[in-house]
């Protein structure tokens, strides 16, 4: 096992343990993301889940926003998006949530993570007033889960917005 593979298995085991509370997670994902750098993208994107998942949305941001910008695998990268857009929202930024979450659903509209893009997005748009587009959006995520009626569902879910 390589040394990113056995660190990222320590930081799962911290995110698995139910025992511990919000300050000890962060402790523990600190101490872990002291191993790396302070540039290093993957520990920064873990020290702001932990801050974010503890209700730290402004000491949060920055970390996201960081690890961001040096650049992470495809999977943090769109899981640090979605959690940046969600710590946005928490913080009265909706609107930046929303630019966030539409460019990642516009450039990757079938990737791994857009359903929950899309959940964010209508958590967001439904926080600036835009219930009938983030109703919209809510119902056609369902779609391809229901057993029968998906046509009519879809239909109507799309007249929501129209003219």
């Amino acid at each position: 096992m390589d040394r990113r593979t056995e660190w990222q298995a320590r930081v799962d085991a911290v995110w698995a343990d139910a025992a511990l509370n919000n300050a000890e997670v962060i402790d523990r994902i600190d101490e872990l993301a002291a191993d790396w750098p302070e540039d290093d993208a993957l520990s920064l994107f873990q020290t702001a889940g932990a801050r974010d998942s503890a209700g730290l949305e402004a000491q949060a941001a920055p970390r996201y926003e960081k690890a961001l910008a040096l650049g992470l695998p495809e999977s943090e990268r769109a899981q640090a998006t979605i959690q940046l857009a969600s710590t946005l929202r928490n913080l009265g930024r909706a609107d930046e949530a929303i630019a966030l979450l539409r460019a990642e659903l516009a450039e990757r509209p079938a990737g791994e993570y857009a359903g929950a893009a899309t959940a964010f997005l209508a958590l967001a748009l439904a926080d600036t007033g835009n219930a009938q587009e983030a109703t919209q959006l809510a119902v056609l995520a369902l779609v391809p889960h229901l057993p029968r009626y998906q046509r009519s569902v879809a239909a109507y879910a799309r007249a929501l917005t129209a003219p």
